[in-house]
């Protein structure tokens, strides 16, 4: 009993110097979690200063502060005292299991990181991903996912590495956008009376570009109508209304002219028996 007694008490003071250690590094460790968060702060009011794209500010922040975690945490275990060849080797190992168990999230990194260089879209973009047929404003590029608004203000997060290896719409990537409109009108009606209200309605409506060309034309002579159309150039922000509001004044312009839309049809000859 005297025996083990006397090894308690000649392991007190490495118990106390590394109960010291251990407080030492939850200290270091507030500290520093305090600093990592005002150098995060720091670098972000130097990017707004700046004028440096938001995505990649934002970006180039998460990967700082995970750089930063993981230098603190490092230095911490080699103050505890554990070796740096130790914490190489169980670095070396996890990063092996960790890349095979995270290959998607690997491959959503590489995904940001590309979406940030190449730039196929920006935040406060409408985009469109053809594969799911996901759609919205782009409202955040983070590392792993990025983050669309819909109209209906739904929230829609997309890996990365999807929106990198599908094809995609980005309906704002320009400021105008060409609007075109079709129509099927009767065989009976007048042709050129309706070009001539779908002309004037393209001059009346503010929204149209008139400094652009504009084009009336027939489309199609289908097997019920006659198709006529319009094209016409619009700012990408007007697209929408500006659709919307020439449809219904096509449709009520035509009324108001007598000039039919017709829909399909079919014309049956009932023959008499007695005829054939």
């Amino acid at each position: 009993m005297m025996k083990y007694l006397e090894r308690f008490q000649d392991s007190i003071p490495n118990m106390i110097d590394f109960a010291l250690k251990i407080i030492l590094a939850i200290i270091v460790y507030y500290i520093g979690t305090k600093v990592i968060k005002w150098i995060c702060r720091l670098f972000q009011k130097f990017a707004l200063k700046q004028q440096w794209n938001e995505a990649g500010s934002r970006f180039i922040i998460s990967v700082t502060k995970v750089a930063l975690y993981f230098f603190l945490v490092t230095n911490l275990a080699v103050q505890l005292g554990i070796k740096e060849a130790s914490i190489v080797a169980v670095i070396g190992s996890a990063g092996v299991g960790v890349s095979l168990a995270l290959q998607g999230g690997l491959s959503n990194l590489a995904g940001g990181v590309l979406i940030l260089m190449l730039k196929p879209f920006e935040l406060g973009d409408y985009i469109i991903q053809s594969a799911q047929g996901n759609e919205g404003t782009v409202k955040r590029i983070d590392m792993f996912y990025t983050t669309l608004l819909t109209v209906d203000n739904r929230k829609v997060v997309i890996p990365n590495s999807t929106l990198t290896n599908t094809s995609l719409i980005n309906v704002t990537a320009q400021d105008r956008r060409q609007l075109e409109i079709k129509v099927g009108i009767s065989y009976n009606a007048d042709l050129k009376k309706a070009k001539e209200i779908v002309t004037k309605l393209l001059e009346e409506d503010k929204n149209i570009m008139s400094d652009l060309p504009e084009q009336v034309f027939v489309d199609e002579l289908a097997e019920s109508s006659v198709v006529i159309g319009f094209r016409a150039w619009v700012s990408t922000d007007l697209y929408w209304p500006t659709k919307w509001h020439m449809n219904e004044a096509i449709k009520l312009a035509f009324d108001e002219n007598g000039i039919e839309i017709p829909y399909n049809q079919l014309d049956v000859h009932v023959k008499n028996l007695e005829e054939v």
